[in-house]
């Protein structure tokens, strides 16, 4: 009975460069998990946070809405935790839309951590590939060089490494580009939600400011820091 071929065997097969392309494997498939987990945990409660924050706070109750950030772990809840800490503590409009600026771009940093890796092993993974391959061709020559005779069986193995590393090499990059791609996605939805939530933050301050000004409210009445004209 003819032996079965197993991935072990094509490991074997691969020669030495099958080692940096599984070292590639590993390093992307923590990143993957590791990311699927963060931003999972990112948008478990982030669907709804905003409408609910937004009416506590519209409705005078700023501790609630403060008390609901603070609580709900994710990007959103924490740009919104930043500007109404400020909105509650009666800081200026300048300094709300500054922290609201920084927070949003620290959560950004924290959502993009680990896509370089994958960004990485997407492009490193089949050029190692292809290292193979170069490196399995030279051999497979070298072999007919060295034998002065062209044969099946003294290029059947440098060109046997030269396609198992070149298939190994697209086997990591494609499911991790894919990888890549979707969690780009995600994160630009996340982006959206903070920045949707920075607006209304300052659409709630302007409107105060507008109100307390006397004007009428719908952005009719002069800035703060404006003088009436005559």
């Amino acid at each position: 009975m003819e032996k079965s071929y197993t991935l072990l065997d094509m490991f074997h097969d691969g020669g030495g460069w099958m080692y940096p392309i599984l070292l590639c494997s590993l390093f992307a498939v923590g990143a993957i998990f590791a990311k699927a987990y963060t931003l999972w945990m990112a948008e478990r409660r982030s669907k709804h946070l905003l409408g609910s924050v937004m009416a506590l706070a519209r409705a005078r109750k700023i501790d609630e809405a403060v008390a609901l950030t603070e609580s709900t772990p994710g990007p959103v809840a924490a740009v919104l935790n930043a500007g109404l800490r400020r909105y509650r503590d009666r800081f200026d409009i300048s300094d709300i839309e500054a922290a609201l600026s920084t927070t949003g771009v620290v959560e950004l940093g924290f959502l993009e951590r680990g896509l370089t890796v994958l960004a990485t092993v997407s492009n490193v993974a089949p050029l190692l590939g292809f290292l193979g391959t170069v490196a399995g061709m030279i051999s497979a020559f070298g072999a007919i060089a060295a034998a002065g005779q062209v044969e099946a069986t003294l290029v059947a193995g440098g060109i046997k490494v030269a396609l198992i590393t070149t298939a190994a090499g697209l086997i990591i990059a494609i499911p991790v580009n894919v990888a890549y791609n979707f969690f780009v996605t995600r994160i630009d939805k996340l982006i959206r939600s903070m920045e949707e939530g920075t607006a209304q933050v300052l659409n709630l301050v302007w409107d105060e400011s507008v109100a307390a000004s006397g004007a009428p409210a719908g952005g009719h009445g002069a800035r703060p820091d404006q003088d009436d004209q005559p």
